[in-house]
């Protein structure tokens, strides 16, 4: 052999880049094993030792252990497979420091304590089925005991929040308090109350269903009462309680009467809890939709206008 191809460790280790120490180790543990020893006993180096020592240097950058290194040297796996295996691993690590970056900045921006970081952490690493588990115990724990809407049911489960693999301050800090929400006994309370409100609407053959349409019809005309700072208990505000009413009756097919009204109201005052509109609003900051419109004011100034409404022609 060419003693021009050979190289000492000293000159191994200036073309690599790797310590004389680092060389000798991978050379002791027969990785990258010597290709020559000189008269003198020295350890002489080839360019295939060369490429070799290369190759384990990039595998053990990439974070492989010395028995997958040996491995792929040996051909015993293919580097193909490694590369896929440790991407997937390099993967799940990308993930794992997004969300440690997230409930350090969460925490940072919420001023929180120790043991709300810690529950934060806790929560964020959750799988995707286990956060779901969260909020499908929830609505089992509202709704299960209870033949109530099952369109409120359906649109509960078909839209789940889900913390994308990469964070923001605020989506971690909104998946804290959701989890905060649908635990609260309380809340959980007066969930049940609606379920079970809509289960006794449904044994008496009203419609169930979202009306939406209905919504938008309320939202457009309480908006023009208090865009006009309409008092609820003003004339004014029973011309649009009038209005709203004789949608109510069209869309459920009731007389337009002070029946229909009191049961407005009724659905009104229990359905109108501001931590339902708080639940849909982390959803969306969790899901990034859009902000949604704060209904709660809609449907407090209507419910009061019904109120005074009913007082005033009370017989």
């Amino acid at each position: 052999m060419d003693d021009e191809t050979l190289y000492t460790i000293g000159a191994l280790a200036d073309r690599t880049g790797l310590t004389v120490k680092t060389i000798r180790f991978y050379s002791d543990k027969g990785i990258v094993p010597p290709t020559v020893l000189s008269p003198g006993g020295y350890r002489l180096y080839d360019l295939e030792a060369l490429a070799r020592l290369e190759l384990v240097r990039t595998l053990r950058e990439l974070g492989m252990d010395l028995a997958t290194v040996r491995r792929v040297l040996s051909r015993e796996t293919s580097l193909t497979e490694v590369a896929a295996a440790h991407a997937e691993a390099v993967d799940v690590q990308i993930r794992v420091l997004r969300l440690r970056r997230a409930v350090l900045r969460a925490v940072a921006k919420r001023e929180s304590t120790e043991t709300e970081m810690g529950f934060m952490n806790k929560l964020v690493r959750l799988s995707e089925a286990e956060r779901d588990r969260i909020i499908h115990d929830f609505i089992d724990n509202t709704f299960g005991a209870f033949d109530g809407n099952p369109a409120v049911v359906e649109l509960l489960r078909t839209t789940m929040p889900e913390l994308p693999e990469d964070p923001t301050p605020d989506q971690v800090g909104a998946w804290m308090d959701l989890v905060d929400l649908v635990q609260d006994n309380d809340f959980r309370a007066a969930i049940r109350r609606m379920a079970e409100y809509q289960a006794k609407e449904r044994a008496a053959g009203d419609e169930t269903g979202l009306h939406h349409d209905l919504t938008e019809t309320v939202r457009d005309q309480v908006g023009k009462g208090l865009e006009q700072d309409i008092a609820p208990d003003s004339p004014a505000a029973g011309a649009i309680v009038d209005a709203l009413a004789a949608s109510y009756a069209a869309t459920f097919a009731k007389p337009d009467d002070r029946r229909l009204r009191e049961w407005i109201l009724e659905r009104l005052e229990i359905a109108n809890d501001p931590r339902v509109e708080r639940y849909w609003h982390l959803v969306a900051t969790i899901n990034a939709w859009p902000t949604l419109p704060d209904l709660a004011p809609t449907f407090t100034w209507f419910a009061a206008a019904l109120r005074a409404r009913l007082t005033v022609t009370r017989p």
